[in-house]
């Protein structure tokens, strides 16, 4: 079975309680197989990422497969922090990151949605500068609360590059760049902790600056030790490795 998000947040949690951890979000249009299902809940996969999760029964949309196989090529939202679109002439208003399949409207289960879409075309900094003063969320994907991994997750969806859900899977991919004073704009810098373990992710915004989600999103200045935290003056972050990801 398939199903489709058609509510601006979805959490997704860890266990099929609504008491357990969020790990992640659906945002409007983001797509799902089913897994599992038991009474309230249902296990998905998300397809843009492959991320394994609960929702409630309540916030799922079963559609069929013929429905399924003409979401295809989806338009990013870029709108900032959010979009309006009418869904059977009433408003709602999904995030920056979702994902729209049309150009104007389309109707799928039973619901008529409609917008007016703005061709905005924002670099990767205009888009990451956009979510500075987000807090911190952990299992957020939206400017309304957002963990490291989501922030550039989003950041980068923006750009049509697509990458894993979590830090520790963002840094198995891309091309590793030998020195910090090699990298560039886009490049992601990964940290980890005393176990070896990566735990945070950032956006290099030049080779001694870095934007990422850390209490909030923030801009520090970075070196090869790690994150020099503006407001403690102190270490927050201890560089692991610098990635790069290709944006043609």
């Amino acid at each position: 079975m398939f199903g489709i998000s058609l509510l601006p947040i979805i959490p997704l949690r860890e266990e099929p309680n609504s008491k357990s951890e969020m790990v992640s979000q659906l945002l409007f249009g983001e797509k799902y197989k089913v897994l599992h299902q038991q009474p309230s809940w249902i296990k998905i996969e998300t397809i843009d990422d492959n991320y394994i999760g609960w929702i409630n029964e309540k916030q799922i949309n079963l559609i069929a497969e013929n429905e399924w196989n003409k979401l295809m090529n989806p338009i990013v939202v870029m709108e900032y922090p959010h979009l309006k679109i009418m869904v059977n002439n009433v408003p709602m208003y999904i995030a920056t990151g979702s994902q729209i399949y049309f150009k104007k409207n389309f109707k799928i289960s039973g619901f008529e949605f409609d917008f007016e879409n703005q061709k905005i075309d924002l670099s990767l900094e205009q888009i990451a500068k956009q979510y500075l003063n987000s807090p911190y969320l952990w299992g957020g994907k939206t400017p309304w609360g957002i963990d490291c991994s989501g922030f550039t997750q989003m950041v980068f969806k923006q750009k049509n590059v697509s990458i894993k859900r979590d830090a520790f899977q963002q840094a198995e991919q891309g091309e590793a760049v030998a020195f910090l004073a090699e990298s560039k704009l886009g490049d992601l810098a990964f940290f980890d902790n005393e176990d070896g373990k990566i735990t945070h992710v950032g956006i290099l915004l030049n080779n001694e600056t870095i934007i990422h989600a850390s209490g909030k999103v923030r801009i520090d200045q970075i070196d090869n030790y790690g994150i020099m935290d503006a407001d403690s003056k102190k270490y927050s972050h201890k560089l692991r490795f610098v990635k790069r990801f290709n944006f043609e």
